[in-house]
Parts: structure tokens; sequence; C-alpha cells
């Protein structure tokens, strides 16, 4: 019996053994050191980023499906963290990317965001033989290639453009007080002025978190300064004690008299709510608002709500890019860069911008996919003056605009101009 029994024994130990062994065919996919072979089906790539709301949620996801159309056999992990133009994102990004456990592929905005946080510290893979296998290097403005590249390297691809000097209207209070759309710093004083007196709030801001103060400034900066002179500012070529600049902080104390008394309170997307629901004239925000007025609120563009450039910077465009890039140390960055290509592609690139309310970065896209607002966006973008955010992080060292945005939130709440410029002054050893 018991030699019986050692018999069965042994025969289960060789099939156990068969079964943990067996040739390279039969490892799923799997290389002999247990990491992902090149061909194999569990490959996943980590999209990371900050877009869970209206619209921005909807072109990512867009994305996604057309990448797993293309890729079935690459599993998309979708990383997105909650948090008003990415706060939280950030925080989280950048304790993965210190402890060395990046994501696959994260968003960033191009300029000093990328440059002076992630690239200066070698934490980013350079792309140039990228952008030359895919034939991307006459597809992007040179301008933006500038903003994704350090030292004569490119390292990341753009997939969409915002523009932050844009006010958007509801067309119906307009009407009702005769308003026309204001093109200089004068006239749209005049026209705040005249809502006010019409008793509508005739600016709808949500600052409870302050880069939408910020991005108000940032606009009267380029206004009063020009697009030379406010590329200067961070060159460190103009100084923030400028007779201009000083201009600009007294346009911003006009400003913010005319904005909603509860503006510490709400966030962008309730400053836009304001304006859809005809309480507040105008609000000054980028075009993700566009996507916010069509896809939440269910506006119709050039019917319920108009938009125009920032009175003072109607030849300019104050450009947002959110970029993704190939960061070091990642597993799988085959696998990553058949994201990116997709992310470049035009296809892509039409799929995720409409829904975003962005227009692409390419500028060979699909127009007749887009409505008159992103039409109208395109030419400009291809026609002006292009300049980098400071509220968006892509003018200025991360240190310096955290200072900035306490600077503002203080300001906003005392209104005391020549404080302001002083502090402004300070920060200056930041950039």
């Amino acid at each position: 019996m018991w030699k019986k029994s050692l018999a069965l024994l042994f025969l289960f130990m060789l099939l156990l053994l068969a079964a943990c062994g067996g040739d390279d065919q039969d490892t799923g996919g799997k290389s002999d050191d247990g990491g992902d072979s090149d061909g194999g089906g569990e490959d996943t790539v980590e999209i990371f980023s900050w877009w869970t709301g209206a619209g921005e949620e909807d072109g990512l996801l867009a994305l996604i499906d057309l990448f797993e159309e293309k890729h079935p056999d690459i599993t998309v992990e979708n990383a997105a963290v909650a948090g008003g133009a990415g706060t939280n994102a950030k925080a989280v990004l950048a304790t993965r990317m210190q402890g060395n456990d990046p994501p696959s592929t994260f968003q960033v905005h191009g300029g000093a965001e990328l440059n002076e946080s992630w690239v200066a510290a070698d934490k980013m893979t350079p792309l140039n033989d990228f952008y030359e296998e895919n034939e991307l290097t006459d597809k992007f403005p040179e301008e933006l290639l500038d903003m994704v590249s350090k030292d004569g390297d490119i390292y990341s691809v753009p997939v969409n453009i915002h523009r932050g000097n844009v006010l958007f209207y509801n067309m119906e209070l307009f009407e009702e007080n005769d308003i026309e759309v204001p093109t200089t710093l004068d006239e749209f004083v005049n026209v705040l002025e005249q809502l006010d007196s019409a008793g509508v709030v005739p600016l709808a801001l949500g600052d409870k978190e302050s880069w939408p103060a910020t991005q108000i400034f940032e606009n009267l900066l380029l206004a009063t300064l020009g697009p030379d002179d406010y590329r200067g500012l961070w060159a460190g070529d103009v100084s923030f004690d400028d007779p201009r600049v000083v201009e600009a902080a007294e346009h911003f104390q006009t400003i913010i008299g005319y904005v909603n008394e509860d503006h510490a309170s709400r966030n962008w997307q309730d400053a836009a709510q304001l304006v859809g629901g005809k309480e507040a004239a105008m609000t000054n925000m980028g075009d993700w608002a566009k996507g916010y007025f069509s896809n939440d609120l269910s506006l119709e563009t050039n019917q319920d709500f108009g938009y125009f450039a920032f009175p003072g910077t109607t030849e300019d465009f104050m450009v947002i890019t959110d970029t993704f890039g190939l960061p070091d140390g990642v597993e799988n960055p085959d696998t990553v860069k058949e994201f990116l290509s997709v992310l470049a592609s035009v296809e892509g690139q039409d799929a995720f911008n409409p829904l975003k309310g962005s227009i692409p970065a390419r500028v060979d896209a699909d127009t007749s996919k887009y409505d008159e607002y992103g039409t109208d966006t395109m030419e400009d973008f291809q026609n002006s003056n292009l300049t980098p955010s400071l509220a968006h992080g892509s003018a200025a060292s991360e240190g310096f605009l955290t200072k900035i945005n306490q600077e503002v939130n203080i300001f906003v709440t005392q209104q005391d101009v020549d404080q302001f410029i002083e502090k402004l002054k300070q920060a200056e050893g930041e950039l």
C-alpha cells in the first residue's frame, strides 16, 4: 500500500514541476527574468493626470478609448487625481517622483513646470528620436517646442492648447444692457462700471484657490507690458517695479472692486456657473471653461455665451499646454511611447480636444471637428504672439509662482498696490 502511495506522490511532483517549468512559449508572454516581453499581452501604461472634471475627463476617456482600440494588448490604468488646476495631483506626483516611483507618463504644463521641476532634476528621458521617428518636429509651432525643450533636447509631447487671456460672457446680459465687447483696458473698466450700475455682477471670480486671481493679473501684465516685455519679466530683463507693472496692479485693484462678494468661497466652476445662470456677466478663465459651458451646463457657443480676448491683448495668446513625457526609470518605455504616439497623432488630438474645450497642439488638425470657438482659437493660435502663462506654471519657477499666488491672495483682500509691488520685487530672486 505504501508503495502505491509513494508512486502517486512521485507522479504528483512530476506534474507540479512540469507546470512550474515549461518552455518560453508557455510563460504567458513573460520572459525568463519575470519581466514583460516585448510582445507581452500584459503590458500596462499608467496615465497620471488631474483630469476628473466635466469635459476634461470626457476628453481623456476618448483618448484612452482610441489607444485601447489601436493597442488591445496594452492595459491602461487611468491614475487621475482630482483637484483644481492639479493642486492635489502635483503633490502626489512629487512624492512619487522623489521616491523613484514614477507613473508611466504624467500630465505636466509645458515651460518651467516641466523644465525646472523635472528635466533639471534629471527625471525625464529626451524624446528627440521619438519626434524624428514620428515626423513630429514640423507639426508643432517652434515657440511651443521651445516650451517642452531644454538645452536642445525635447522632453514631452503637447496634446492641447488652452488660451488663458479670454473672457467668456453671458450674451443675453450684454444685449439687455447694450454692452459692446471691450478691446482696451479703459473700455473694460467702463463696461464693468456700466454693468455694476445696472445691478449686474460684472465679473465672476472663484478664487478659493488663488490661481484664478493670478490669471487675471498675468493678463493685465501682458496688456500693459506687451508680449516682449511680458516675457522679459521671467528672463529678468524687466523689473517688477517697472511703472507698467504698477499700472497693471492699479488696474487689478480696480477690477477686483467689481467681482462677486463671495468669490473667496467659490472655485472657477462656480464662477462660470454664475455667468451661465445669468447671475454675472463675465468671467476670465482658461478655455477649459468653454468645455464646462458646453458639456456640463449644456450652453450653446455664440448663442448663450460669447468670448473675447482679454482687453489690451487682442494680438496675443497666453499659452497653457498640457503635455506628457517619458519619466526616467519606467519599466516599459516602449509601451509608453506607443501611448505618446497616439496622443501626438492628428486622430488622438482630434479625439481629445473637442471634448476638453481646448484646441490641438498640432497645426494640421481637422478643423471640421471643432465649433466656431475652436476654429477661431486655432486661427488666433497660429497668428498671435505666443506668451507663457504664469498662473499655470509655464513662465516661472514653482517657488516664484507659490510666492506670487500668496501675494495675489493678500492683495485681493487688502488691495495695497505699494505693498504688492514691494513683495513682487522681493520675489524676483526666485526666478
